[in-house]
């Protein structure tokens, strides 16, 4: 029988095992770390280095890691044993303080926008104790921070990081403001729900496209696809039920709160959702969970695909990132309690919310730009290029209220009547839910549903935790200076909200009339990283990081830089790919299929020259039109492909890999899809859409 709350943790170094582990000292200094900030003396990091070992070692672990999280969106790690030389040719197990809290890894051999050269590779991995280390693979994985020789971050971590404690620092003031004296600190809680597809391996590696790149980059579309909502929270099915039991327990030894699994929209495609967690160690826990998902479904020969649109013409995969302002006390800061209207607290941080939404579109979009997930937004499967704000009915009257001057009565709860007697009522919630909106109210956080599957949360968090952390510093200046705080408070709330009413939108935002609308109120609509990137290093957003410490300018240009490159990088990859497969597979096998054609025909003509094959006389000539269709289109491509190389600045390459090389793919896959269609499955050199979906 399968005891999951003994077998939970079991492969972390936690709070229960560092207290059966650490003298009690040592527990209580370094619990001080973690929940204070407070900074680690170095000969309490010796202790908790040789109990981490011990640990390590009596659990099968020979060797350790600093376990980190570069700018290429996954994570690193150089393992190192824990073994060290004797007298006689013997070795004992050793791991120090200082081994525990610094590693050096290669600062050149990962993506820095330009900070760190070919010939200056020193780089630093520094500890984060507020994460617990874990043991993979039988390494001691510590969870770690990554900076260049001259202190720049690397890393995807050390912002977020900051501007968790720029939060903190900023919601305390408001805190003590309001009157609260018993707060000793503020944190961000997140909850990643992960979207997923699962394919079966044999036919994943007959496909270039997937390999390569993640996604396909042909297909014809199967006669089914998710027309009849039947997958969506459909019965699971067997083999895929068998990969989300043994995901599930191993995400369980690592601590993480994997709650709920489901099938989701498009066939072939699930969901696994965790209970949240505070935002460092819940931006740990997506990538180690994302890391482990492929790793189970090697085990039960199947591919995990989590490109955010793997395949064209079904949803594709984002990740909702459940966001919320949360004290020590467990006082959740955006629950709105049971008269909103009065709670002023609550007002002011969904006041200071609703501005940094406003005022900070751009970043928002730039949070969840990528390759993948321009695919994805706005495809009536996911939130548009536009960011707004859903509040709900219920929240949107109590506003109105305040605008209004007028009084709130606030409605009870109604009841749920099923009208079947054996079904029981219950209480209806005050609002729906709105699943077209990038920024959701959801009854105690926000769900901001754009960032996409493959992302590494800690970007759209970062962000989030920036842009609200200098709307509160804003308003703690103001009140800090009020005489009537109450009076203050509301006249604050009133101001702000008449002030960027605008970024809320409860309707649907898939609507051609709500682009139009959100035209007219002066939103942002940046359909493509190549359009929003160049506005990272405006002088708004300079000043919005720099003010609080969060990035540097350095920092923050090197990270523009970084993106654009990538996607070049990516879109190019793919070229490439779709060059290689038209070339090499797609143009032999429908030159090879007309030639069986043709030999069909003589045979007919053979056996009765009366007859005219005009079956195979007509799809011959219709293939052999688009034949020399697609050897013009890879033509397009090609030279499209070449073209960039003369392009030196960033911004400009991403852009014209936008409108030339990816507008050059989409048409030369719009031919080689309307072929297939035209030729038996045989004749095709790779495994159909309907076949990948629908296999497993």
């Amino acid at each position: 029988m399968l005891n999951v709350p003994e077998m939970f943790g079991s492969a972390v170094f936690n709070d229960e095992t560092m207290k059966k582990y650490l003298p009690k000292v040592t527990y209580k200094e370094l619990k001080k770390t973690i929940e204070n900030g407070k900074p680690l003396d170095i000969n309490i990091a010796n202790v908790v280095a040789h109990a981490m070992k011990e640990w390590a070692i009596e659990n099968g672990a020979t060797h350790y890691t600093h376990w980190f999280q570069p700018m290429t969106g996954i994570t690193a790690e150089k393992h190192d044993s824990f073994i060290s030389p004797t007298e006689g040719g013997k070795v004992i197990m050793e791991f120090s303080g200082k081994e525990l809290i610094k590693g050096e890894p290669d600062a050149s051999s990962f993506p820095s926008g330009g900070i760190r050269a070919t010939f200056e590779a020193r780089g630093y991995t520094a500890w984060d104790p507020t994460s617990y280390a874990f043991i993979k693979d039988s390494s001691l994985c510590i969870p770690t921070a990554f900076c260049s020789y001259t202190g720049e971050a690397l890393d995807k971590k050390t912002p977020l990081l900051r501007s968790m404690e720029c939060l903190n620092t900023q919601a305390m003031r408001i805190l003590r403001i309001l009157g609260d004296t018993e707060t000793t600190h503020v944190t961000t809680t997140v909850g990643p729900e992960q979207e997923y597809f699962l394919v079966d391996r044999k036919m994943y590696e007959k496909r270039k496209d997937l390999i390569y790149c993640g996604r396909t980059l042909f297909g014809a579309r199967p006669p089914k696809g998710q027309e009849l909502d039947d997958h969506y929270f459909g019965s699971i099915k067997p083999r895929v039920s068998a990969y989300m039991k043994d995901l599930d327990e191993e995400l369980w030894k690592y601590g993480i709160l994997a709650k709920t699994k489901h099938n989701e929209v498009a066939p072939a495609q699930h969901e696994l959702a965790p209970i949240f967690d505070t935002g460092n160690i819940a931006t740990d826990h997506n990538q180690l969970t994302m890391e482990i998902m492929k790793k189970v479904a090697e085990k039960h020969g199947l591919v995990c695909l989590l490109h955010e649109k793997p395949f064209a013409g079904v949803n594709g995969s984002g990740k909702h990132n459940n966001w919320a302002i949360s004290t020590n006390n467990g006082v959740n800061l955006l629950d709105p309690g049971k008269n909103p209207r009065q709670n002023i607290r609550f007002l002011l941080f969904l006041a200071a919310v609703i501005r940094a939404v406003d005022e900070h579109q751009d970043l928002l979009r730039i949070s969840v730009a990528s390759a993948g997930n321009d695919h994805r937004l706005g495809g009536n499967e996911a939130p548009p290029a536009i960011i707004s704000m859903y509040l709900g009915d219920d929240l949107t009257e109590v506003l109105r209220s305040v605008l209004s001057g007028q009084e709130y009565i606030s409605e009870s709860k109604p009841l749920m009547r099923t009208t079947a007697e054996v079904l029981p009522n219950f209480t209806k919630d005050t609002s729906d839910r709105n699943r077209t909106s990038p920024f959701a109210f959801t009854g105690n956080k926000f769900e901001f549903r754009s960032v996409g599957s493959a992302e590494n949360i800690a970007c759209a968090n970062f962000i989030i935790n920036t842009m609200v952390a200098d709307v509160l510093s804003d308003f703690a200046d103001q009140l800090e200076k009020a005489k009537d705080i109450k009076s203050a408070a509301e006249d604050l709330v009133k101001k702000t909200v008449g002030e960027h009413k605008r970024i809320i939108f409860n309707g649907n935002n898939y609507s051609e009339e709500w682009i139009e609308e959100a035209a007219r109120r002066g939103l942002l609509n940046l359909r493509s990283l190549p359009e929003a990137m160049p506005l990272y290093t405006s002088a708004k957003n300079i000043s919005l990081f720099t003010k609080h410490h969060v990035l540097t300018e350095v920092e923050i240009r090197s990270r523009r830089d970084v993106l654009l490159e990538k996607y070049s990088k990516i879109i190019n990859i793919e070229a490439l790919t779709a060059l290689d497969m038209a070339k090499k597979d797609i143009l032999p096998a429908v030159t090879a299929y007309i030639k069986e054609l043709a030999e069909s025909a003589n045979l007919v003509k053979a056996v009765d020259p009366e007859i005219v094959p005009a079956a195979q006389t007509e799809l011959i000539r219709k293939l052999n039109n688009l034949l020399n269709c697609f050897t013009k289109k890879i033509d397009v491509l090609d030279k499209a492909v070449v073209g960039a190389k003369d392009i030196k600045d960033e911004a400009e390459n991403a852009m014209y890999f936008k409108e030339n090389v990816l507008a050059a793919m989409q048409e030369l896959r719009a031919v080689a899809d309307e072929m297939e269609a035209n030729m038996s499955a045989k004749a095709w050199p790779y495994p159909s859409y309907g076949t990948l979906l629908f296999s497993v």
